[in-house]
């Protein structure tokens, strides 16, 4: 992706459903849990690089014995720090000598992170500070096993002020850093709930030391979470520990953020994408599960496990941008959606082309994460020739004027040519992550191969998605102009991003898209300064709607012009000055996007469509914003 995107946090969990040893018998070692946690976060780093946490409960522990731990780091070698950081304190009590920490009860009693539930966060930030108090997990301790709670998960919530409005109301102090406080606050007052009530019930006539026991039995985290939740708007995989060793893991009711798992007669392994599942645990694609949207699981402190829904499930709109962007392309469903979404730009490539102009013009990706769809164009064009080359053979026969030279002009010449041309330099992108850097050096990001194009060629480039427009127009056309091509084609295999996120990914300033850029430059041409004042009085007034009855009028903006009027406008955005080439940018079309997709496809940062009303509110904050000329994300914490 040329233009980068902090987005979509990245969870993993191991809930041991055997003792340790039977894990010191089988596998050697008592860290095999420990282990497979690290390697679960490290095959999704690239979910979430803004820091790190882990999280521990250990089951039945003695009376005055610590059970819950934490570690988190903010650094940019966040998940790199945290266990290493646990390998030397594990590397000390080995040297101790007077344990035996091959021994499971003594790395159980001697080890922070010894226990059977073990969960990990990676985070990319959308709400909040950038420290280490606002990486997961959060934890609400108290001096009750099944009062204490330990939460992480990757979500978003639109109405964080509303949950802290609720909180205010009901006499608590909650504190405005992120909506995971929120959300950790609302869990513990039901839990609280819970817990007096049955306490209540007990206390009066059951031995102190029991009650705890039968507390643990009696929670009902369908029941907590489904009270909890019911006013949460926004995409959520939440996921937590009671401190008596309760384990849930729940999925929002529309399916937008991603969770998957395994379950064995051993372990039950989360998160966020199949494919770390897969080499990790040693599995099989059939032996990875999706949650369902609106189900949680829950493993109580005994071992019984059970998958039910904990709300009504609605309509599923699963974030395409996992598709497109977000997970590993190496899953194999993915990998099969970003290939297709690659072949549905050939017949616009073609059209840009012409018919029989493949032999001037190189075919090429925006590294990294294109070149699946690269791929997938290079196929698409491939069959697009090799159908034209089969009907002028079959034509000629019929008609006689098939020669060896004629064959030999068709089978050999005007085939689409690959070439790699653009080079990312991964460290450099990471060193210059800061904004205030990122203007001065954008252009070193990328290299070029030179003398791999001619100046009377078509140069093709393919990129995931093209948000800002701002690497492009700064970094990438300069450098792909130096490749000394007549024309430059930027191909786009997501269509145009037209309106904010909410729901986690950090893309909410409606002001920084280059297709609203486009369509507000369209509408200031034909001097229709009015019609974008009626469209932000529209907003203001959907905003004192309830927002069950909000709608987006954003759309007005978009809709007196084509996908191909904006589109150029597009190009002639992008184009640096002094260019030395035509610039043309192509995009995918919305239904070129939903016929790659397998299955459901959340699509509303294009088509403006929210599966939630706080999408819609998001929509009419972010274009107020802009009008109003503030900047900042379309939702906010603060009542």
């Amino acid at each position: 992706m040329s233009d980068p995107l902090h987005h979509e946090c990245g969870v993993a969990a191991i809930r041991l459903l055997k003792p340790l040893s039977y894990f010191v018998d089988k596998y050697g070692s008592p860290e095999w849990a420990f282990n497979k946690l690290f390697l679960l976060m490290e095959k999704q780093h690239n979910r979430g690089q803004d820091g790190a946490g882990i999280g521990c409960v250990k089951l039945d522990m003695p009376l005055g014995e610590p059970y819950v731990f934490r570690a988190r780091n903010a650094t940019s070698s966040a998940l790199s720090d945290i266990f290493s950081a646990q390998q030397r304190n594990l590397r000390t009590l080995r040297e101790n000598g007077s344990w035996d920490m091959q021994d499971a009860d003594v790395y159980k009693k001697h080890f922070n992170f010894g226990g059977e539930i073990l969960m990990g966060h990676l985070r990319y930030g959308t709400s909040g500070q950038f420290d280490e108090g606002s990486c997961h997990p959060f934890l609400r301790r108290t001096n009750w096993t099944t009062r204490t709670l330990m939460l992480l998960g990757n979500f978003n919530m639109t109405n964080a002020a509303e949950l802290n409005r609720t909180l205010i109301e009901r006499g608590q102090h909650p504190i405005f850093d992120t909506d995971t406080q929120a959300v950790l606050e609302e869990i513990g007052y039901y839990l609280d709930e819970a817990h007096t009530d049955i306490y209540r019930e007990l206390r009066d006539n059951t031995p102190g030391r029991i009650i705890p026991s039968v507390i643990s039995r009696r929670l009902d985290l369908y029941d907590i979470i489904g009270k909890a939740s019911q006013d949460w708007d926004g995409g959520y995989c939440v996921m937590g520990a009671v401190g008596n060793g309760d384990f849930f893991c729940l999925r929002d009711p529309h399916g937008i953020r991603p969770c998957h798992y395994v379950l064995t007669d051993e372990y039950l392994a989360i998160a966020s994408e199949r494919v770390p599942l897969m080499s990790v645990m040693g599995v099989e694609c059939e032996d990875v599960h999706e949650l369902e949207r609106a189900n949680m699981i829950v493993v109580k402190s005994d071992g019984k496990i059970t998958i039910a829904p904990y709300t009504t499930p609605l309509e599923p709109t699963p974030c395409s941008f996992e598709a497109i962007y977000f997970s590993r392309g190496n899953d194999p469903i993915i990998y099969q959606e970003r290939k297709q979404l690659g072949a549905n730009l050939a017949e616009k490539v073609v059209e840009c082309l012409g018919d029989e102009n493949f032999s001037k013009a190189a075919i090429t990706y925006i590294p990294n994460t294109a070149e699946v769809s690269y791929y997938g164009l290079l196929e698409g064009l491939r069959a697009y020739r090799r159908d034209r080359v089969t009907a002028a053979v079959i034509e000629n026969f019929h008609n006689g004027t098939l020669t060896d030279d004629l064959i030999r002009e068709l089978i050999q010449r005007r085939w689409p040519r690959a070439e790699k041309i653009a080079h990312k330099d991964i460290k450099l992108r990471t060193f210059i992550s800061e904004e205030s850097s990122r203007k001065q050096l954008a252009a070193q990001v990328y290299d070029l191969t030179y003398g791999a194009v001619g100046n009377d060629e078509v140069l093709i480039a393919i990129d995931d998605s093209i948000v800002r427009g701002t690497t492009l127009r700064v970094s990438l056309l300069r450098l792909l102009a130096r490749s000394k091509a007549r024309k430059i084609v930027i191909l786009s295999s997501a269509p145009q991003i037209r309106y904010p996120d909410c729901y986690g990914i950090d893309m909410s300033e409606l002001g920084k898209f280059i297709a609203f850029q486009a369509a507000v430059s369209l509408l200031k041409k034909r001097g229709d300064y009015a019609y974008i004042t009626r469209v932000y009085d529209e907003c203001r007034h959907q905003l004192t709607l309830p927002p069950a009855q909000r709608s987006n009028p954003v759309k007005s903006i978009y809709s007196p012009f084509s996908a191909e009027e904006i589109t150029d406008e597009i190009s002639r955005l992008v184009t640096p000055d002094n260019s030395p080439c035509e610039v043309q940018v192509i995009y995918q079309t919305l239904e070129g996007l939903h016929s790659a997709i397998e299955g459901p496809c959340g699509d509303w940062y294009f088509s403006g469509n929210y599966p939630t009303p706080g999408g819609f509110t998001t929509a009419n904050v972010a274009f107020i914003n802009w009008y109003e000329g503030r900047d900042g994300r379309s939702y906010s914490l603060p009542v």
